[in-house]
Parts: structure tokens; sequence; C-alpha cells
């Protein structure tokens, strides 16, 4: 069985995301998950520009940008 670099892609990122959650520190679910919605968003433009999967993900990442930089302040 062969995969596309498209699946290889959404694999890793369902992957990485279900990993951020067996996180119990914040900070570390936060980095994790940002990883995996960063490889969500390449993967929906992967599949010619899928705008749920792009926007969905791509908010995903402006909160975690939001409350990363909030807790690096404190």
């Amino acid at each position: 069985m062969e995969f596309t670099l498209t699946e290889i892609i959404g694999y890793l990122a369902s992957i990485v995301v279900l990993i951020s959650f067996l996180m119990k520190d914040i900070l570390k679910l936060r980095i994790v998950n940002f990883v995996g919605c960063g490889l969500f968003v390449a993967y929906g433009i992967m599949l010619h520009y899928s705008i749920p999967i792009i926007l969905t993900n791509g908010v995903i990442m402006l909160i975690h940008i939001y409350y990363l930089s909030k807790m690096k302040k404190k």
C-alpha cells in the first residue's frame, strides 16, 4: 500500500493533534497542537484549498498564538 504525500501530511497532522491532547502541561499542549494545526493547514492546501480545513485550523493557530503570547508575558 502506497500513500501520497497529501495523505501522509493528513495522517501526521491527525497524529500530532491527538498527541497534543495527552499533554498535561498546557504550554506543551498549545505548542504541539499548534504544529498539528499547521500540518492540517498544509493538508488543506494540498487538497486544492479545502477552505473548511484551512480556516478552522488557521483560526485555532491564531488562538494558540494569542494564549502563548499571554503566557510568555507572565
